[in-house]
């Protein structure tokens, strides 16, 4: 009993979370320019070491011939460092075509994909958005994974992201 004890607590807290749902609503504002494209968008979570816990989504031209909107990616700069180079585009289940002007809604089950493996603890939700022509603008949202109760934080962006929420619902 006294060795099954320690085993059973280590478990406990290696165990990741379970039953969260995360929402996340990103509005991407309109923009008064002479030439106007939509903005490529990355969405992932980090750890408070600044290495990658999973990539949400990532907005941008699919639709262009030969892959061509691939080449863009690389301008959500931070987003590219942490993840997107090492990643053959599209990716199932996180690629998707960039979005129009207004307020977008994700919604991230936590017993699916990245949020099913993220253990207990403190995180931060990263929302980069740059455009072609354009500016890039990198949005940060703690948040503490896990945790009882329901969690709703705002950020507000300055040119290239607007409103920013996320909504943990335990």
């Amino acid at each position: 009993m006294r060795k099954l004890l320690p085993f059973a607590i280590g478990s406990l807290l290696a165990a990741p979370a379970l039953a969260s749902d995360m929402n996340v609503k990103i509005e991407v504002p309109r923009l008064n320019v002479a030439e106007y494209h939509r903005p490529y968008v990355a969405v992932w979570i980090e750890r408070n070491d600044q290495t990658l816990a999973g990539n949400l989504a990532v907005w941008y031209d699919l639709k262009k011939r030969d892959n061509e909107g691939a080449k863009w990616l690389k301008d959500m700069r931070q987003w590219w460092r942490r993840s997107g180079r090492e990643l053959q585009m599209p990716v199932d289940g996180v690629s998707g075509a960039t979005r129009v002007v207004g307020e977008h809604s994700l919604s991230f089950s936590g017993d699916k994909g990245v949020l099913a493996k993220l253990p207990p603890g403190e995180y931060q939700l990263l929302v980069e958005a740059a455009r072609e022509g354009g500016g890039r603008e990198v949005l940060k949202v703690p948040f503490q994974w896990a945790a009882k109760g329901e969690q709703n934080i705002k950020v507000q962006g300055s040119h290239e992201l607007g409103l920013i929420t996320l909504n943990i619902k335990s």
